[in-house]
């Protein structure tokens, strides 16, 4: 290092590690004048940190970088090399120990001190043992199991791998571990030295030095000429290219070779290229398959050439691709074809715009052999065509009707814009002017057409780019003036004056005139131009106003339009009034019914376009109204802001009457509008009431609901027609109608109800129930008297039973099932339709359900006023019928009666029953044998409930003796103290034997002195006695549990239980607990907790409630603290067999 001293410094001790590694910083020739070489920086690696230090011009410590956690028998490597970092070179430091390799960027500030700054890490799924710097770019690691890996530093991408194990690298290890001196190193450096071979690497000048056994081998990185020839060798050549123009464009990695700046370095690329290029067309040419299917070719070609014509065009040299490689691959005609082809897409994104005359020519042929004029359409109007033949190229575009290339080669190749105009017009103006519908064909040239003049008049070219500057205002002149010409070149003498403007207004006249409005919008001062317009304007009204041909919508579109121009503030056209007034007439024509809504929304656009300003307001409104012109009449009462009338305009409209709704509602609710137009449309609404109901009732609802709240009974006097306010009622009232109606703000009252009710009995008596039940206010006398005036019998019962009067709801229920009873009785065994007996089950039913709502709230003999005479009325039709010959319908009227027993069973007593059946005069005199299958069917119901309930007796049985054993068990068990010594002052309880001091233990295994509970305020007194709490428990869950005991103390429950045990009787060390007996004839606490329980279980009335809570608590780990025998007939219970089930169904009736 060119320094001679005697001084020392202590940097490392050994009880710090060993230094493994010592790399000093080497400089350049060309760099030896860089500011940091003054410090004759070195790099120090010990086994746990990195030191830079600066020998010059003193001894100094500039930086320290532990390691951190890695795997000690990892190498510690150290790399200095100078770096391009922000166009300044300093130098970096590599650094790694194991699979992370550190980057420290060393430079010196203006002051003259050293700053050492991070950059990124690199991380990496092996084990380093080596790190050399080939270039400021490039670095090359080995690995533990000796693979070399070459790493792009700024990307991080592995490059290339390669297995150098042949080398048979030597490694340090003997001297490491100090095998000559005997081994007097650390374990640490010895770990280490298995993998180090410091002294066996080296590099200088771009190559790295190997020193195996038996030689020593050099690596370097291949030249960028001799990695292409590398891969030319191969056979590559794509791939070959594809890294040469890497190089080209600089994005290469490791790339040695190619000095000079970017232009030269380009250049010599770029020859290189050229020359493979040539090589990768001969290859080919060469191996192109000599037989087989043309596809095959194609294919082989389709692979080949594009890669060609690529990088031609990527390296800019046209010149070659057009000459050279185009002769060269002429020579093939599938290759030329498909050279040819791989042109169009550079064509179509004007990547490629000069092509050679030849080459032009020889593409158009191959396109057009091929039958893609499309594409050769595509192609024409994206190429430079001077050099054609333009005429050729004409006659081509028109015999196969290329359109957009003609007025290309006409534009661009001789500078016309009149001639396609001409050409398109002779081929669409015949069938126009003759009436005939156009082809499709003639529809595309006709809006061509239309584009195309747009494009000329806008000073744009057609189809794509610019007409130049020069030539716009020429351009702009010549297209008008062959549009105002009076006649045609070739005019016949039948031919119409100004044939162009007339076969573009019956072409498509709204499109025309939107042309000449955007072109007016380009006019501002040019007097020329302002002639133009007004001149085409004076032309369009000549043609349109004094021919009959055109319709009322094109004549509507041309007047809108002209509207337009002249509302505008620079207008300078003059259009004649009285032209106006022609069009309101022949827009209005009374005697001409026909394109009645076209007519219409004409005169409407042409209005909202300023047009109105023309006409005369009141002459207007009587047109519009004979012509019922709905929409202007409501645009002109808008205008004047009478929105009454406007109501009438939507009532007379057939198409638009629905929308008078929203419009009244608009116009009452939203903001804008004076009282006065308010009230005005209020009184016009209340006014055609009637009408708006018959139109749709729900709106007409909701917006008298909304508007007219007040006035509703106003509104059902108008209705005279009761059909319309039956249909009103029902949606205001209903509301399951769907009509959003506030009935708490509505406030109706009773009377509207139960006129509504009248009408509903009047037309729709099968809903008045389902109605009742959602409709509120209505009285319930009157709608009785209602319901009994239209003798609607389940209407009456039903408000019977909400009136409270049962059982007048019931005689009308049970006299409406005699008469239903009676008429089936009657029916002979030639009657087959069921409607009847139908109608008898629903009404049993209804009946049944009657009584089962009720049964709750009545006493014994209320209930039997109510379920006998419905059993006597059942049982009727069954006494009139003997056994001998029974009657038609007896099955069905026996299985009714059983349901209506089964029914009252709930609700009455057993025998009740039987007692009614047998005094019953006709079974008192013994004909018992016709009511037999009744009575027994109710003895097997009976027998079935008896067997359930000794079921449900004998588990509730089973599961209490089941939890008063566990119970007594958990209370009579003896306690056993986790320790010996109070859980207080953690003294023995022997010590204090001197003291008069009570021993208390817990259930939960603490034990303390009744002294040191009572200074802890552990104590309770409930009814004159001494309760006590752990304070280790209760502590610790002061905040849940506390509060939790301390209620259920409050209520005479204590929950921890406690033994008391006497000085007297302190039991030895070998004894067990003995406990306290007390004089006072009262429950232990446990005792008290468990009976408390017991009680909790049975405060509930419900059977199977209980019986739910026993199999839960069967379960549960808390009523069973105590592990004990599960053993015995209580776990056998029936709760454990999955398949049990309840029958709740009684058993069928037997018949004999």
């Amino acid at each position: 290092m060119g320094v001679r001293t005697c001084e020392s410094r202590c940097l490392f001790s050994g009880s710090k590690g060993e230094v493994c590694c010592i790399e000093p910083l080497h400089s350049k020739p060309d760099l030896k004048d860089h500011p940091i070489t003054q410090f004759s920086l070195l790099a120090m690696a010990s086994l746990t940190k990195i030191l830079v230090i600066g020998l010059k011009p003193s001894l100094k410590v500039w930086m320290t970088f532990p390691y951190g956690r890695m795997d000690p028998s990892s190498v510690p490597l150290l790399a200095w090399h100078f770096v391009a970092v922000h166009n300044y070179v300093n130098p970096m430091l590599a650094f790694c120990r194991g699979d992370v390799v550190h980057f420290l960027l060393v430079k010196r500030d203006e002051s003259g001190a050293i700053h050492v700054t991070k950059q990124k890490h690199l991380h990496l799924h092996y084990d380093l043992i080596n790190f050399t710097w080939i270039n400021s770019r490039t670095v090359v690691l080995l690995d533990s199991v000796e693979k070399l890996h070459v790493i792009d530093r700024q990307t991080q991408e592995e490059l290339e791998t390669v297995e150098i194990s042949e080398v048979q690298l030597v490694y340090n290890s003997s001297h490491f571990k100090s095998l000559a001196t005997g081994g007097n190193v650390s374990q640490a450096l010895a770990l280490v030295g298995e993998k180090a071979c410091y002294q066996s690497i080296s590099s200088y000048g771009g190559q790295i030095f190997y020193l195996g056994t038996k030689s020593v081998y050099v690596m370097m990185l291949r030249s960028w000429r001799e990695r292409v020839d590398h891969l030319l060798k191969q056979d590559c050549l794509t791939e070959a290219l594809a890294l040469a123009w890497s190089f080209h464009e600089g994005k290469a990695k490791a790339v040695v070779g190619l000095s000079g700046d970017a232009n030269k370095r380009k250049a010599v690329v770029a020859d290189r290229m050229v020359e493979i290029l040539f090589h990768y067309a001969d290859r080919a040419l060469k191996k192109c398959p000599d037989q087989g299917k043309i596809q095959v070719m194609e294919q082989h070609f389709q692979d080949m050439v594009p890669v060609i014509v690529d990088y031609c065009l990527l390296l800019q040299r046209k010149d070659l691709l057009f000459s050279q490689m185009y002769d060269k691959l002429s020579e093939n005609s599938v290759a030329k074809g498909v050279f040819l082809e791989c042109l169009e897409p550079y064509i179509l994104s004007d990547k490629l715009v000069g092509i050679t005359p030849q080459v032009m020519k020889d593409l158009i042929v191959h396109f057009q052999d091929k039958k893609l004029m499309e594409n050769v359409e595509a192609l024409i109007v994206h190429m430079d065509i001077t050099s054609l033949d333009i005429q050729q190229v004409v006659l081509m575009c028109w015999e196969n009707r290329l359109y957009d290339a003609m007025i290309y080669v006409y534009n661009r190749g001789m500078n016309e814009f009149i001639s396609p105009m001409e050409k398109l017009f002779k081929v669409i103006a015949p069938p126009l002017n003759a009436g005939k519908t156009l082809t499709d064909e003639q529809v595309v040239m006709g809006n061509k057409l239309l584009v195309y003049i747009s494009c000329c008049l806008a000073g744009r070219a057609y189809p794509l780019g610019d007409i130049p500057e020069d030539l716009v205002p020429l351009v702009k002149n010549q297209v008008f003036e062959f549009l105002i010409r009076l006649h045609s070149a070739e005019a016949s003498l039948e031919e119409e004056i100004y044939p162009y403007v007339r076969t573009l207004l019956h072409f498509d006249t709204r499109e025309f005139l939107n042309v000449l409005a955007l072109t007016f919008e380009d006019f501002k001062n040019d007097k020329q131009a302002v002639e133009y317009q007004q001149r085409i304007v004076d032309i369009l009204l000549k043609v349109m106003v004094e021919n009959s041909d055109f319709t009322p919508s094109q004549v509507g579109c041309l007047f809108t339009f002209l509207a337009r121009q002249l509302a505008k503030p620079d207008n300078t056209l003059f259009v004649n009034r009285t032209l106006f007034d022609q069009v309101l007439e022949f827009l209005c024509s009374p005697d001409d019914d026909s394109r009645h809504s076209e007519r219409q929304q004409v005169l409407l656009e042409l209005l909202q376009a300023g047009g109105i300003v023309q006409f005369e307001e009141s002459r207007l409104i009587r047109m519009a109204e004979k012509a019922e012109f709905y929409q202007i009449c409501e645009f002109m009462y808008e205008r004047e802001h009478q929105y009454d009338k406007i109501i009438d305009c939507y009532l007379r409209d057939p198409l638009r009457e629905e929308e008078v709704f929203n419009y009244i509602h608009n116009i009452l609710s939203i903001p804008g509008h004076s009282a006065e137009e308010k009230q005005s449309v209020w009184q016009k609404a209340m006014d055609h009431i009637e009408e708006l109901v018959s139109l749709k009732p729900s709106k007409a609802a909701e917006l008298v609901a909304t508007h007219f709240s007040e006035q509703i009974e106003t509104v059902i006097k108008k209705l005279q027609n009761q059909v319309l306010l039956f249909k009103f009622l029902q949606s205001l009232l209903d509301p399951r109608e769907g009509v959003h109606v506030n009935q708490e703000l509505l406030q109706i009252s009773p009377c509207i109800t139960e006129l509504f009710i009248e009408l509903l009995c009047q037309f729709n008596p099968n809903q008045v129930i389902e109605t009742l039940q959602v409709l509120e206010c209505y009285r319930l006398e009157e709608t009785i008297q209602i319901a009994q005036r239209y003798q609607l019998h389940e209407v009456t019962a039903y408000l019977l039973e909400k009136k409270g009067d049962i059982h007048g709801a019931f005689l009308i229920m049970l006299k409406r099932l005699q008469s239903k009873l009676q008429e089936i009785t009657q029916q002979d065994e030639n009657t087959k339709e069921d409607s009847s007996l139908k109608e008898v089950e629903e009404t049993t039913v209804e009946t049944i359900a009657l009584c089962q709502r009720n049964s709750h709230n009545l006493n014994q003999q209320q209930r039997e006023a109510l379920w006998f005479p419905l059993l006597e009325a059942m049982m009727a039709p069954q006494k009139l019928s003997s056994s001998a010959a029974p009657h038609l319908h007896s099955e069905a009227l026996k299985s009714l009666t059983m349901q209506v027993l089964n029914s009252m069973a709930a609700f009455i007593a057993l025998p009740s029953i039987l007692q009614r059946i047998l005094q019953d005069p006709v079974y008192g005199k013994g004909k018992l044998g016709e009511i037999q299958g009744l009575i027994l069917g109710m003895l097997d119901t009976f027998n079935y409930e008896q067997t359930l309930l000794e079921t449900t007796t004998s588990l509730l049985n089973q599961d209490l003796h089941w939890s008063l054993c566990h119970l007594r068990a958990s209370v009579t068990r003896g306690l056993n103290p986790k320790q010996d010594y109070c859980s207080i002052c953690l003294q023995q309880y022997k010590r204090r034997q001197e003291m008069a001091d009570e021993i208390i233990v817990f259930s939960c295994g603490h034990l303390y002195h009744s002294f040191c509970l009572q200074n802890k305020e552990c104590t309770i007194e409930i009814e004159g006695q001494t309760r006590w709490t752990c304070y280790k428990c209760s502590s610790s869950n002061k905040v849940g549990k506390l509060s939790e005991n301390s209620s259920e103390i409050k209520k005479g429950r204590i929950t921890p239980s406690q033994v008391k045990i006497s000085p007297s009787c302190l039991p030895s060390k070998g004894d067990p607990a003995v406990k306290k007996a007390t004089s006072e004839p009262v429950l232990d606490p446990q005792q008290i907790q468990a009976f408390d329980q017991l009680c909790r279980l049975y405060r509930g009335s419900s059977r199977l409630a209980l019986l739910t809570e026993l199999s839960q608590n069967r379960s549960s780990e808390s009523y069973r603290p105590f592990s004990g025998s599960q053993s015995g007939p209580a776990f056998n219970s029936i709760f454990q067999n999955e398949n049990f089930q309840l029958q709740l169904i009684p058993p069928p009736v037997t018949e004999d």
